[in-house]
């Protein structure tokens, strides 16, 4: 078998856009050039890939079975491309990136060390707003890429590619009575003191899943800065509802929810279409086929307190009164 990577390349345009078109323009070449380069795969691995059927195009289960390995094989020949490259060319190479709130930084330090690895010259500028605010500064140009959680509604122009699932959990001081509990029933939330985080994307489907028949969360302070909140939470003001990978002071734990009731999609945006610069390509490419699994797993265990800690901190729980 010889895959010849242009015939990916086209394959996966074709299978994002599903319009023959527009994966032509994509990838800078004629409709019948890239339906021929797709011929010539399909017959590669010996079964059709797409279903052409007068303007309806989709993916056949073949298709649909081969893409993500396709994805991966591609995604990381170019990250090893990119690394062979070296990018020494003594330039600043400029990397916007935005977060909505829930999608803590400390998600890609680790990829954005490795990234300066390959880029000796990588500037890296952060910005956080809303998943709206998010998708205008990228079609704005303010921004170069953007992690989001669950996805609102985008417009064409902006490409998506989901990149992990996880839960949210009640993060709260370790004195208050619930952190000695392993999981928070839902019933129990009804009388949690709430702290609010602004732009919250998952409130409204935690007040569904959680509050049903019910006012809703007991909101009592509210904040858009992380830190503010934690530093709320420690002193015993209320609990947070916070992402299980989210990095949190040591006098804080982090509590499941019975059932996993709110999970989000961490989601990596870009704009279609439109030229990327080195960094940002390497950055697109290096988090696609990065393993998020072992990613969180790592956060969370820098999270877990230490056994000896643990031992303090159960004995002045056993003290402390209601914070509810």
């Amino acid at each position: 078998m010889k895959l010849q990577f242009y015939q990916v390349r086209y394959f996966l345009a074709l299978a994002r856009t599903l319009n023959f078109t527009r994966a032509a323009k994509q990838c800078n070449v004629t409709q019948p050039a890239l339906t021929k380069a797709v011929h010539k795969l399909e017959q590669e691995l010996g079964g059709a890939l797409i279903h052409r059927e007068r303007r309806l195009t989709q993916l056949t289960e073949l298709g649909k079975m081969i893409l993500p390995t396709l994805e991966e094989i591609f995604a990381a020949a170019e990250a090893v491309r990119l690394q062979a490259r070296g990018y020494k060319k003594k330039t600043i190479a400029p990397l916007k990136i935005g977060l909505v709130p829930s999608v803590s930084a400390a998600l890609i330090t680790e990829l954005l060390l490795e990234l300066a690895r390959i880029i000796p010259d990588l500037r890296v500028d952060l910005r956080e707003a809303d998943a709206n605010g998010l998708v205008a500064m990228l079609l704005d140009g303010d921004i170069n890429a953007a992690l989001v959680g669950d996805a609102v509604e985008l417009p064409e122009r902006i490409d998506r590619w989901p990149l992990f699932e996880e839960p949210y959990v009640l993060v709260l001081s370790r004195k208050h009575p619930m952190a000695r509990q392993t999981v928070i029933p839902i019933q129990d939330l009804h009388e949690v003191v709430f702290l609010e985080r602004l732009g919250c994307g998952v409130a409204g489907r935690f007040k569904q899943a959680c509050f049903v028949d019910h006012p809703g969360p007991k909101v009592v302070h509210r904040s858009d800065q992380e830190g503010h909140l934690q530093q709320m939470a420690s002193a015993g003001f209320g609990a947070i509802l916070a992402p299980e990978h989210a990095p949190r002071l040591p006098s804080l734990a982090a509590i499941p929810i019975e059932g996993d009731p709110v999970r989000h999609e961490v989601q990596l945006l870009a704009v279609a279409g439109r030229q990327y610069s080195p960094a940002l390509d390497a950055f697109i490419k290096v988090a696609r086929v990065r393993d998020w699994t072992s990613a969180l797993d790592k956060l969370r265990r820098a999270s877990a307190p230490s056994s000896s800690n643990h031992n303090v901190r159960k004995t002045d729980a056993q003290g402390a009164g209601s914070l509810v």
